[in-house]
């Protein structure tokens, strides 16, 4: 049967994914920079093996053989999925995956290696190689998939969206938020002023920091017998749904950005965790694109970390692993006014969640622009300045390591993925507000410390129906109705306005 052959291929495909996984967090977390230019070489192999593997010109015979076969509703779902992908796959061929796969992890490589000298003018012609091959696939996959080419490119992080939906939203975001902000920021100074925010009390071992991190993972579901957690330069989780392989960054000044980004990883951790293990090695079983996946990791960083009934259940925990002076005479409000602090800043990842989208929308504009070829690479500095000044009122102007050279994700290529930061905001907020009509008590079961209903009902609405179902029906599935970003702007306003 075609659909066997189909089932072999993918689990073939889903070895050589394993080994291109584990590779690349090893790189982020354990190579010597000695080792860079032969795992480039190492990882081009395998982009390209795997490109040719995937795109054997008989697997497009087995999909229309597998697709005439009598298949139960999982079996046609994953065909129908595997077609979706295989028809990305077969619009690049194997060696522009080996060419571009190696300009790519050059160009990270150098960007670690430069980006605490804000060195731009060295980064540049590895940058530069980078844009020009995104613009190659940009253009490659727009024509296969007759879409426009940055469609083409978001298509490959989350399946169907498109440019012309998201702009609305995010002149929307821009609006509200550019006038929320300073409101949002006059309030959280009366409120300092009847109450003066209290200083952290470091230095906090980074060991300490860990086990506290780890306590409240395992807490939250996180299997550690599928999983890990180390330290990266971008705090970032990898590795493959049996072995996640999770990374954060500690400060000794100051112990609550490092929690909170385990806390965003563990949110990737778990949809990980949680996708349905017989179907792993299909396209169907995998996360459904990176706006799902940003909505569970910012729901439990943002909905869930950021709220009193959290730190209700925590600051006992931070006690407990840090000291009891780590935090002298704190309550729970003294917490809340360093998590829920407003103050627009130059990195995104340290973002306050109001400011956060502005970010997004700043990379988003930009994006269009680099694919479409009006905005020059030599030229990104200036533009990134001109709407960071515009958004946020900062200026990153000579000063390239907290504006272009920040994110890794364009030197590492990754175009059309930004958005997925701020749509998965506005998913995981409607999530909150869909969560709460099922589970009427779910804020008392988080501040008791008791997670397993939260996990579940993600479990059953959101991660093992995986890729069966499309974005927009995933959402209308687990909260009643499509995406609406008024839940998004409700919950800023009754976190920071109330």
């Amino acid at each position: 049967m075609s659909f066997a052959k189909l089932d072999e291929l993918n689990r073939k495909l889903e070895a050589i994914e394993h080994a291109q996984a584990m590779l690349g967090v090893d790189e982020a977390v354990n190579m010597p920079s000695g080792g860079g230019a032969k795992r480039a070489e190492a990882m081009g192999v395998l982009a390209g093996l795997y490109h040719e593997t995937a795109t054997a010109p008989q697997i497009g015979e087995w999909i229309d053989k597998a697709e005439a076969e009598p298949l139960d509703e999982h079996q046609k779902a994953a065909v129908f999925e595997f077609r979706r992908v295989y028809t990305n796959m077969t619009c690049l061929s194997s060696a522009f995956v080996e060419r571009q796969t190696a300009e790519r992890i050059r160009s990270e490589q150098l960007w670690r290696e430069l980006r605490p000298k804000g060195d731009w003018k060295g980064f540049l012609p590895a940058f530069e190689g980078v844009i020009a091959t995104m613009r190659e696939e940009a253009d490659f996959r727009a024509a296969a998939l007759k879409l426009d080419p940055y469609d083409a490119l978001i298509e490959q992080y989350d399946p169907g969206g498109r440019a012309a939906f998201i702009e609305p939203i995010f002149a929307t975001l821009k609006l509200e938020l550019k006038s929320f902000i300073p409101k949002a920021m006059e309030r959280q100074k009366l409120k300092s002023g009847n109450r003066p925010k209290k200083a952290l009390n470091g230095p906090y071992d980074p060991a300490k920091q860990k086990a506290l991190g780890e306590v409240m993972m395992k807490a939250i579901g996180f299997d550690f017998e599928h999983g890990r957690l180390d330290i990266s330069h971008h705090p970032f989780c990898g590795g493959v749904p049996t072995d996640v392989r999770m990374t954060t960054r500690y400060s000794t000044e100051d112990f609550i950005p490092g929690i909170l980004g385990i806390l965003h990883e563990t949110g990737h951790g778990l949809y990980e965790q949680g996708l349905p293990a017989a179907w792993s090695h299909w396209p169907s079983g995998r996360a459904r694109g990176m706006a799902i996946h940003e909505s569970q990791s910012l729901f439990v960083e943002k909905q869930i970390a950021k709220s009193p009934e959290f730190w209700a259940w925590g600051l006992p925990l931070v006690r407990e692993h840090l000291g009891k002076e780590a935090l002298p005479g704190w309550e729970i409000d003294d917490m809340l006014a360093h998590v829920h602090a407003i103050k627009p800043g130059f990195i995104r990842v340290d973002a306050d969640e109001a400011s956060y989208p502005l970010h997004i929308v700043l990379r988003f504009e930009l994006e269009k622009d680099l694919v479409s070829g009006r905005l020059a690479v030599k030229d990104i500095p200036e533009a990134w300045d001109a709407k960071m000044r515009d958004y946020l009122g900062l200026s990153t102007r000579d000063n390239m390591t907290d504006g272009p050279m920040q994110d890794v994700h364009w030197p590492a290529g990754a175009f059309g993925y930004f958005p997925s930061y701020t749509l998965g905001a506005l998913i995981a907020a409607q999530i909150m507000a869909a969560m709460e009509r099922d589970l009427p008590r779910v804020r008392g079961d988080i501040a008791a410390g008791r997670f397993d209903g939260v996990t579940q009902w993600r479990r059953d609405k959101i991660w093992q129906p995986a890729s069966r179902h499309s974005i927009g029906e995933l959402i209308v599935n687990a909260t009643g109705e499509a995406l609406n970003p008024q839940y998004f702007l409700n919950h800023l306003e009754r976190r920071y306005l109330n």
